[in-house]
């Protein structure tokens, strides 16, 4: 029986796999790792050796969605996300992060959340 996923998203699916098998992240410096959705993108720190979620932050939060009256786009959301990740890291002493892009090409809203998080202040 085939499968019922698209192309895009099981070549998607392979890159990400392949990514993950070089990024790790710890308690020091954990892995930011960036999900797009149709309308939304999200952001979330991880320590893979608890296998544990340490923080996350989606355009849906409440510091966030208001803000996002006054923007336009999509790509202007993903950096309030990654502004926002950073101000919460900063928070919980978290400086330095890995970067996944899930399998996501470093382009758009994917970019638009790292570079919002390096000027919050996270190294990466």
């Amino acid at each position: 029986m085939k499968s019922k996923a698209t192309p895009r998203l099981t070549g998607r699916t392979r890159r990400h796999i392949r990514i993950r098998k070089k990024v790790m992240g710890t308690a020091e410096r954990p892995r930011l790792t960036v999900f797009r959705s149709l309308n939304h993108i999200y952001a979330q720190l991880v320590d893979d050796l608890t296998g544990r979620t340490i923080l996350t932050v989606s355009s849906m939060d409440k510091e966030v969605a208001p803000r996002l009256k006054e923007t336009k786009g999509k790509i202007e959301a993903g950096k309030l996300v990654g502004k926002q990740i950073a101000a919460r890291a900063k928070e919980k002493g978290i400086e330095r992060v890995c970067f996944d892009r899930s399998g996501y090409l470093y382009h758009g809203r994917v970019k638009a959340v790292a570079e919002g998080a390096r000027e919050g202040g996270l190294n990466f």
